[in-house]
């Protein structure tokens, strides 16, 4: 059987002036024409090819011998070439570029962007991209608990967080308690594993573990204060939520960080302001 959107080793079993035709064996009614330009120096009847099998401009199966960037099922990040009425067209290293669907981007995208992307066959049978590639990524990742991976943002959910292909392959999610800064689909982030869960997945985080990440958010604020003219314009009383927006913070570790200021006796706190001592 010739499978889309897959490498195969296939037999020359005809040849003809614009190439030669590939199949399973010699007699087999499917085959899949490989152009001239393709076939390896050589290939006689018989010869085996390598070949990835796509489709062309005219929706006919062809083979090639060049290296996609992406095959069926994998996840890769792909350039956008143009975005056009009916979604955006990604280079995938082939002639023929492969469409990304409006309906299948969790973001809008433009020429030049670089997108995590996952490859699928259409209800036309056609070769696509989706940038949903929460079922395609694998749950065995070689990561514990305290491990600092690399990752890329593909989904971002208002209900349970930042959702992370680690490597680009494995799946993980930073919680919404975890999130700091403004984080975005296609940023591309350092993080801690903070667990593994059951079936494999990875809970993550952009912040150390609380004792090391104290130091960090004490400089941060300390800065914030010299920036402001030697005042922050509340203290550790303020809402959750103006801390957060304002330092990136949660109420507690804003507070760890600024009772690390006072001890240290480099701020003293107002009724309604932290200032420089």
């Amino acid at each position: 059987m010739i499978r889309l959107g897959e490498k195969q080793t296939l037999e020359v079993i005809k040849k003809v002036d614009f190439g030669v035709y590939l199949g399973e064996k010699a007699g087999s009614d499917e085959k899949v024409l490989l152009p001239a330009k393709q076939v390896p120096a050589g290939a006689d009847l018989g010869s085996k090819v390598e070949v990835f099998i796509y489709k062309d401009s005219d929706d006919r199966l062809i083979a090639t011998t060049s290296e996609p960037k992406i095959m069926l099922g994998d996840v890769r990040v792909l350039r956008v070439k143009e975005t056009t009425r009916i979604g955006a067209f990604m280079d995938w290293g082939l002639e023929k570029d492969v469409l990304l669907p409006f309906k299948e981007q969790t973001a809008k995208v433009k020429a030049g962007d670089d997108v995590l992307c996952a490859m699928y066959i259409d209800k036309s049978s056609r070769l696509c991209v989706t940038m949903n590639v929460y079922k395609y990524l694998k749950n065995d990742s070689p990561y514990g608990k305290d491990d600092k991976v690399m990752g890329t943002v593909y989904e971002m959910s208002d209900n349970f967080g930042a959702f992370v292909a680690v490597d680009d392959i494995y799946s993980g999610l930073i919680a919404k308690k975890e999130l700091y800064g403004n984080l975005k689909i296609g940023d591309r982030i350092s993080a801690r594993v903070v667990s593994v869960k059951e079936d494999g997945r990875l809970n993550l985080s952009v912040r150390e573990k609380a004792y090391l990440q104290m130091d960090t958010d004490a400089d941060k604020i300390f800065s914030m204060i010299e920036n402001g003219g030697g005042k922050l314009p509340f203290t550790d009383k303020a809402s959750p939520d103006l801390i957060r927006e304002k330092t990136g913070m949660s109420k507690n570790e804003f507070k760890r960080a600024v009772g690390r200021l006072l001890k240290e006796g480099k701020i003293v706190i107002g009724p309604d302001s932290i200032e420089l001592k």
